[in-house]
């Protein structure tokens, strides 16, 4: 969010909800911090589903491409887990510094990218698996679903529902 959108919702909050600059601070912390709960569980569980498969009998069956889609998702997956972990620690290390704006928007940057690289670590996982059980060309098939199902369900429902910062409507539900 640029400078022009976050003063633009911070005077629609005092307006509509009338919140103060450090209430909203507040609520966006707190609803941050339910949204990576959720999404934390996933994330660390699919993280740990991976590191186990080196110690499976079959993962010496893998071809040679599987060994790379299969670092690489590892990668991804490490990559999402680290970044939605992290507005703790960053929580831990600014704790009573009275640094929420930077926390806040620290934080909503690490969970966009970490959700962004968890949704291609999860295209990796379906390449991965298809490509084991059936063939590559279905791996790629089932990949290229799943990543449209990502910028489907993701993606796509935020870009339509963004509104431009001269918006001026009365308040509406969003997610």
């Amino acid at each position: 969010m640029d400078s022009a959108e976050g003063r633009d919702d911070a005077a629609w909050n005092r307006r509509v909800r009338d919140e103060t600059e450090v209430q909203r601070l507040d609520r966006n912390w707190s609803n941050l911090l339910q949204e990576l709960r959720v999404v934390q569980t996933g994330v660390q569980l699919l993280t740990g589903f991976l590191l186990t498969l080196p110690f499976q009998q079959r993962f010496e069956e893998l071809s040679d491409a599987q060994e790379v889609i299969y670092l690489a998702t590892v990668a991804l997956s490490v990559t999402a887990t680290m970044m939605l972990v992290a507005p703790v620690g960053i929580h831990r290390l600014l704790f009573r510094q009275h640094a929420l704006p930077t926390l806040v928007a620290t934080g909503q940057r690490l969970a966009i990218g970490g959700i962004a690289v968890l949704g291609f670590a999860l295209v990796g996982v379906v390449l991965l698996i298809f490509s084991f059980v059936v063939n590559m060309t279905t791996g790629i098939i089932a990949a290229v679903a799943a990543l449209l199902m990502f910028f489907g369900f993701w993606i796509l429902p935020a870009l339509l529902n963004r509104r431009s910062t001269d918006d001026a409507q009365t308040p509406h539900e969003t997610v």
